[in-house]
């Protein structure tokens, strides 16, 4: 029997996974913390996959999924804002020359989407949506059953679609994206705003909110928490039309934070996208649903990459 070896990088910890050929349930997982003063980022990353290697079972390939932009036709990791000295690091050729096997890098957005497609709630769909609505929105394309990768391989930045000319600063340096309007901190942050002009509200001012707090309130009927979450989830909801008009999938897939509120922001998403879709057969059997891998989305990610570059 033969394995894979499927890696999940971020810049607190990194977690490895071994799993056997035909099976997405790993034989073993370790986790590290990514970084430590006696030890390079780099060199933690490969005494992790030697120390999960299965010496009396062949590797056929390695998936790697980085908490960063990333070049996967190059194997290069272009910035890693969490980890120092990571900038145009050729990660995929440091991995190769120490193990000997074919190894694959992705971006950990677009590998969520590849991970929900294959294993997860995106199963039978050629063409699927995968988005993420936590600390930031990011997300994944599938169409024809391939994941859209673009020229670069910077495709799929889903959340970087602006939504509100000259709105709130973006972290990526820009005003009015998705990402600056509807993520977790953004409808806090609102919440925060509305406050200090005095709404009414169950919350206080005062300090930094987060958007389970806003959640929280607006399940307990208190009418600025749900007019965030309803602001929140127009924007969403419009800018799924627009997704609709570009790709035309049979799927959305809704993962992070801020998709387990429910109701709160699932009611105004799909009334947004049925008022803003230009015609109604773009919803026709279109599954709008959360994602169904959790936690494990970012190993299964790096999986089905190893796999991919097998099975091809």
């Amino acid at each position: 029997m033969s394995n894979y070896i499927a890696i999940d990088i971020g810049g607190t910890q990194t977690r490895a996974a071994l799993f056997a050929t035909q099976s997405s349930t790993p034989i073993l997982t370790q986790r590290i913390s990514t970084q430590k003063e006696s030890e390079t980022p780099l060199d933690r990353l490969l005494g992790l996959i030697a120390s999960i290697w299965e010496q009396s079972q062949p590797v056929l390939a390695i998936g790697v999924a980085a908490a960063s932009p990333v070049d996967p036709y190059r194997g290069i990791v272009i910035d890693a804002p969490n980890i120092p000295g990571w900038v145009n690091l050729p990660l995929r050729q440091y991995i190769e020359d120490r193990f000997h096997v074919p190894v694959a890098l992705g971006n950990d957005a677009n590998l969520a989407a590849l991970a929900e497609w294959k294993f997860g709630a995106g199963k039978g769909h050629r063409n699927m949506i995968y988005i993420t609505v936590s600390t930031g929105i990011g997300g994944g394309v599938i169409l024809d059953n391939q994941l859209l990768l673009g020229e670069r391989g910077m495709a799929g930045e889903l959340g970087h679609i602006t939504v509100l000319p000259d709105g709130p600063l973006c972290g990526c340096g820009q005003r009015g994206h998705l990402e600056a309007v509807a993520s977790g901190p953004s409808i806090a942050r609102w919440v925060e705003l509305e406050l200090g002009q005095g709404i009414p509200s169950i919350l206080k001012a005062g300090h930094s909110l987060t958007a389970k707090e806003v959640s929280s309130a607006a399940s307990q009927g208190d009418a600025l928490a749900k007019a965030a979450f309803q602001r929140a989830g127009t924007f969403i909801g419009r800018t799924f039309a627009d997704y609709l008009h570009i790709f035309n999938p049979t799927a959305i897939i809704v993962g992070g934070g801020v998709s387990r509120s429910g109701p709160l922001i699932f009611d105004p998403i799909r009334a947004a996208m049925q008022s803003s879709v230009m015609s109604p057969q773009f919803l026709d059997n279109l599954t709008l649903t959360t994602a169904a891998l959790g936690d494990e989305v970012g190993l299964m990610g790096a999986l089905a990459l190893a796999q991919n570059l097998i099975e091809k």
